[in-house]
């Protein structure tokens, strides 16, 4: 992905399918979104690098470009952290994916063709932190994403780190090191269940310790050798497994399968009274197949 720095801004190319007006109301779905603030068709984000909190504003210049600006006194003085950030960005965007193709797919496909054309332009809107996308898995589990909202926002007040820029806090997700401590009781404000409790301590202390990583199931090279990877882990079932290879990982065929709203999409956009069964659904994907993940994606954007 090209960019180039300009004075202190950065000028980050785009592919021709990208579309940010598309990307930023994705990002808006929610007003209780705790990591990122929209303002002015700009999105601001506090990006760590190791210890260094970069604050950055991400706005259009044109229909292929973006700028990346750092706010207050965070720009890096190294070039190789600014070139994490942007990394960061692109991964977070997922602009390294050529959608023609599922363009092209979704151009034939009863269920698709609506969604691809009334958000032309979407991407996966990543979790790029492991640890970050895991928690997410596991808080969403059984619950109405409002609820979901709440609980991260409660996670990242109490135990994450923030930066104050114009009034306004831009806070950090907590790392794996400062959930692997704490006890049981730490958690009991959140007001979530015990075995949540219990599993978003476990997840970070498998990470803190190095057990596991992004590379490690990237190495694999195989969504079901990764998938299996994480259902040995104690509350990461093949829902919370297949959002995770989805929205961190990028296993292009990542497919949560059994995810309530994506059964709501399919019921929404067929008009039917029933749910899908699951033979249903896999008649249905045979399409999609290398794009279940954008597929699914998108069906969910109909109703989120």
């Amino acid at each position: 992905m090209l960019w180039e720095e300009k004075d202190e801004l950065i000028i980050l190319n785009v592919p021709t399918e990208f579309s940010f007006t598309q990307n930023l109301r994705y990002l808006m779905r929610s007003t209780n979104e705790c990591m990122f603030h929209i303002y002015d068709n700009k999105v601001r984000k506090a990006i760590p690098i190791d210890e260094y909190t970069a604050l950055v504003e991400i706005r259009e210049l044109d229909d292929y470009s973006l700028i990346i600006e750092f706010l207050g006194d965070t720009r890096p003085k190294s070039k190789a952290t600014r070139e994490r950030v942007v990394a960061y960005i692109i991964e977070w965007f997922d602009l390294k994916t050529e959608l023609k193709v599922f363009y092209e797919v979704a151009k034939n496909d009863a269920l698709l063709k609506q969604a691809t054309i009334e958000f032309m332009g979407l991407r996966i809107m990543g979790i790029p932190d492991l640890f970050e996308a895991m928690v997410w898995g596991i808080l969403g589990q059984q619950i109405n994403l409002a609820y979901a909202y709440t609980l991260k926002r409660r996670l990242v007040e109490k135990f994450g780190r923030s930066v104050k820029f114009e009034g306004q806090q831009y806070w950090v997700f907590p790392t794996p090191s400062d959930i692997a401590k704490l006890a049981l009781e730490d958690l009991v404000d959140l007001k979530m269940t015990v075995k949540k409790c219990e599993y978003l301590i476990e997840v970070a202390s498998l990470i803190d310790m190095g057990l596991l990583n992004k590379k490690m199931l990237l190495d694999t090279n195989d969504l079901k050798e990764a998938e299996k990877v994480l259902t040995k882990i104690r509350g990461i079932g093949p829902w919370t497994a297949n959002y995770v290879l989805m929205r961190c990982l990028r296993f292009p065929s990542a497919f949560p399968i059994d995810d309530v709203g994506l059964h709501n999409a399919i019921k929404h956009v067929t008009g039917s009274e029933q749910k899908p069964l699951r033979d249903e659904i896999q008649k249905l994907s045979i399409p999609w197949k290398g794009w279940e993940a954008y597929a699914t994606f998108y069906l969910w954007r109909l109703l989120y």
